[in-house]
């Protein structure tokens, strides 16, 4: 196995021959994503809202809303790798797009009506994160399907990335505004549109993947696919640390992310408008990271730019809760410059753990590679969730928020170790 981007992922398609239809097919992907993504954040700063403004729930009950998004990821989301790996991934992203379209549609009419309960809510949040854990694996499994050579693959998930890094920047200071002049139920709105169009950038997608052999769908297929899958991840000497480094960082990051929007609010005092010009801006370090991580990897190697991202990252994150407490405006400006911090290093670490994971694994594992990734890291924003809403109940929104940001600290002995561990000495 390489520890370095530099080879082809094993087993995978030859270049396409037609480079302006891949990056035709490409630039479809990524405006589709770009404008999903885009939606997503407008339910960043909205969701938590409309429970508390429109349906009276507490903070705890708005906290558990991150929580029906992600729990899927717990029972489906080691299966839904082995499903995925056997069937067109293209198909599956379609069908996951139209699900969180009708989902996000009948939230805004619901709550339109005045039909909104918290039940419903959380219900059809549920039934939408059900479709985000296939959409999710097949996604990221697509992508090699295009590129065969791994640093067009790495400039590809940059860009991807890139979009992630602008829409956590740019959507919430939208929607700020947006809520402000058409309100809760025209953000809930937008990001129903935003589905609608990411599923017609997919369907003129042109490339098709190349056709895989017909498995014999034998009794305990499913457990033999998911096993395989497992051992290769949790054997591997450079992906495990790279996915325990993950899960114990998103496990406590969640904490923070599933609070702050109700601690600007409610321990800083902010505005909705203030609200997502402070989550906006802070994670302005994400696009710095995105463009850095290429001329890292070439000048430090993989697995350095992975430690090196790690540690700005959680030293950002760590100084958040401190800069806070200040209070008033120099508690403002800290929370966004900690923030920032904290975004330019995940904005470094995303991609490239992204690239060494396509590029490491065989083709035909890369969907089950991929969902135990999402396993585990979005099962993480699951249960981090469910600890910040105990912790809110228990001890406050500050206590949710300093206990996560102490967490992530925890992250970077998971990932010294092993391949990592000996690639950074060496």
């Amino acid at each position: 196995m390489t520890t370095s981007i530099g080879t082809p992922p094993s087993g995978g398609p030859p270049p396409d021959p037609n480079p302006p239809s891949v990056r035709r097919d490409f630039g479809l992907l990524w405006a589709g994503q770009s404008l999903s993504l885009f939606g997503d954040q407008f339910m960043t700063l909205a969701l938590p809202l409309v429970a508390v403004t429109l349906l009276g729930s507490s903070p705890a009950q708005a906290a558990l809303l991150p929580f029906a998004l992600f729990v899927p990821f717990l029972p489906l989301g080691l299966p839904a790798g082995a499903i995925v790996d056997r069937l067109p991934r293209r198909t599956v992203m379609l069908v996951c797009d139209s699900v969180q379209a009708v989902a996000f549609a009948a939230i805004c009419v619901l709550a339109a009506t005045g039909a909104l309960t918290f039940p419903l809510l959380f219900g059809l949040i549920l039934i939408s994160g059900c479709a985000v854990v296939f959409f999710q694996v097949a996604y990221t499994s697509y992508l090699p399907s295009l590129y065969g050579d791994a640093h067009e693959l790495h400039r590809g998930n940059t860009r991807l990335a890139l979009s992630e890094s602008t829409s956590k920047a740019l959507g919430p200071m939208a929607a700020g505004p947006l809520i402000g002049a058409l309100g809760l139920v025209g953000a809930l709105a937008a990001n129903a549109l935003s589905f609608a169009a990411s599923f017609v950038s997919l369907a003129l997608i042109r490339h098709r993947e190349p056709r895989r052999a017909a498995a014999v769908r034998q009794p305990g297929w499913l457990r033999r696919d998911i096993a395989v899958g497992l051992r290769f991840a949790l054997r591997h000497p450079i992906l495990q640390p790279i996915l325990a480094c993950g899960t114990v960082y998103v496990l406590f990051l969640s904490m923070v992310e599933t609070s702050l929007v109700l601690y600007c609010r409610d321990v800083l005092g902010l505005s909705p408008g203030w609200i997502g010009v402070v989550i906006g801006a802070a994670a302005a370090g994400y696009p710095v990271g995105n463009l850095l991580s290429a001329r890292l990897i070439r000048r430090l190697g993989a697995p350095r730019t992975l430690t090196a991202a790690a540690t700005v990252s959680v030293l950002g994150i760590v100084s958040m809760p401190a800069l806070g407490a200040l209070g008033g405006i120099a508690g403002t400006i800290g929370l966004v410059a900690g923030s920032v911090v904290h975004c330019v290093g995940e904005g470094a670490f995303s991609p490239t753990s992204i690239t060494l994971r396509q590029t490491e694994t065989p083709a035909e594992l890369l969907g089950r590679v991929g969902s135990v990734q999402r396993f585990l890291l979005w099962g993480a924003i699951a249960l981090g969730s469910l600890a910040a809403a105990g912790m809110t109940a228990l001890a406050g929104l500050s206590a949710s928020v300093w206990v996560g940001a102490l967490g992530t600290v925890l992250c970077l002995p998971a990932l010294l170790r092993r391949g990592i561990r000996a690639a950074v000495l060496a």
